[in-house]
């Protein structure tokens, strides 16, 4: 039998009709289509959330890290061994006044020499108790170097010229340390035994800005270790090794004239480690982060457009007898493809708005939460939107298609 249609001028449909007759069979059913969205809505704002928290974090970032980093310069001695006079004592290429040497160059804040004590003697509470202090590094230090470290002194003093100068048997103690050890309080001048002998405990710390490895350690005067349990070889990685604390910006400069202030006759006996780029550190946790993240953001994308793609077929099969009835009343198959192809759309833009909304509302609420300046970037932030009513448009690709190309009479019978 032929298939005959109902004849009739070329049949139009303006935008405004399509965008009204999309919306109506959007809101038809408010429930599927709230759950179609919610996995566009996921994706969208895990993507606007992540890019920016990590623009808000790698600020955070680099702020810490011209603090802390970017004012720290450490040196030690050539690993050739280039540059050490013969028979020096101690055998390193420091000067004995290093100290007052880095304190001359502008810029530095404070600096000294530092250096884990050799032989690893045993620290302990008493003259033959037990080997308490099992596991804490033994330093040895000059007063520049305790400065440069910054400890947060939560009793007592740090080291001063005067100690070092008369190579006095004192000891600063980590919290960490002063409570394996039992020293609680210092009122009562209380020591400890390194090796057997006693160190009177002048302070007790309980962080340090710099040089991580003091927080589980003891640290003892240089001189007085340089008296009683010789220097570390130099060139091994454990030797002595200079710390230097400089103003923000300065550590660069400092670097440069570091060798030629404590050896201006052989500046190539030390190795001189600048702090690293800061830009160069935080690009890198930056990509790390926003690549781990920006997957997990794809993969809810991935989500929504199969939820979408599922219910616009969906919708199409139910449908089956509406699009028969408007293919015979003079409908065309662009006019019905177009008309799901807006749904999905919808779905996916209004998705978007509501995923956008929700990511910026979270960098807001975890930088206020954390006390940090929410960064958000428009360039990431304003086309996100778009990219629902992207994903919108190619999950309804395939439904529309097949919506278009159903048969009137099957679906007006099938209706």
């Amino acid at each position: 039998m032929a298939r005959s249609v109902l004849p009739g001028p070329a049949a139009r449909l303006g935008l405004r009709d399509l965008v009204a007759e999309a919306l109506s069979g959007t809101l038809q059913r408010p429930g599927r289509t709230a759950l179609t969205m919610l996995g566009t809505v996921l994706g969208i704002g895990a993507f606007v959330a992540v890019l920016g928290l990590t623009a808000t974090a790698s600020g955070q970032i680099g702020e810490r890290f011209d603090l802390t980093r970017a004012t720290t310069v450490t040196a030690g001695d050539h690993p050739s061994g280039d540059g050490l006079p013969p028979g020096a004592e101690p055998p390193t290429s420091f000067p004995p006044d290093t100290d007052a040497r880095l304190a001359r160059i502008d810029g530095v804040r404070a600096g000294g020499l530092w250096w884990p004590v050799p032989g690893a003697p045993a620290l302990a509470a008493t003259p033959t108790g037990p080997d308490a202090g099992q596991g804490l590094a033994l330093l040895a230090a000059t007063p520049g170097a305790v400065a440069a470290m910054e400890p947060t002194m939560v009793a007592g003093v740090p080291l001063d010229p005067y100690v070092q100068e008369s190579r006095q048997p004192v000891a600063l103690l980590s919290s960490a340390a002063a409570e394996r050890l039992g020293v609680s309080r210092l009122d009562a001048r209380p020591a400890v035994f390194v090796a057997g002998i006693p160190y009177t405990v002048i302070g007790v710390y309980s962080d340090v800005r710099r040089q991580p490895g003091a927080l589980l350690g003891v640290i003892v005067p240089a001189s007085t270790a340089l008296e009683r349990f010789g220097s570390p070889p130099p060139g091994d990685g454990q030797g002595t090794q200079a710390l230097v604390s400089t103003r923000v910006g300065a550590a660069g400069a400092v670097a440069r004239q570091l060798p030629l202030a404590l050896r201006p006759d052989a500046p190539e006996a030390f190795t001189v480690v600048p702090p690293p780029d800061p830009h160069g550190l935080r690009d890198g946790v930056t990509s790390d982060l926003t690549g781990l993240f920006l997957a997990l953001a794809a993969i809810c994308l991935l989500v929504g457009a199969v939820g979408i793609a599922n219910t616009t077929l969906v919708a199409v099969l139910e449908r089956t007898g509406e699009i028969g009835l408007r293919r015979s009343l003079g409908a065309r198959s662009r006019h019905v493809a177009g008309q799901f192809l807006t749904e999905s759309t919808a779905l996916g833009t209004l998705g978007g708005l509501i995923g956008t909304g929700l990511g910026v509302v979270t960098v807001l609420a975890v930088a206020a939460a954390r006390d940090w300046t929410a960064v958000l970037q428009p360039a990431a932030t304003l086309p996100a939107p778009l990219i629902g009513s992207v994903v919108g448009l190619l999950a309804g690709l395939y439904p529309a298609l097949r919506a278009a190309r159903t048969d009137p009479l099957k679906a007006l019978r099938s209706g």
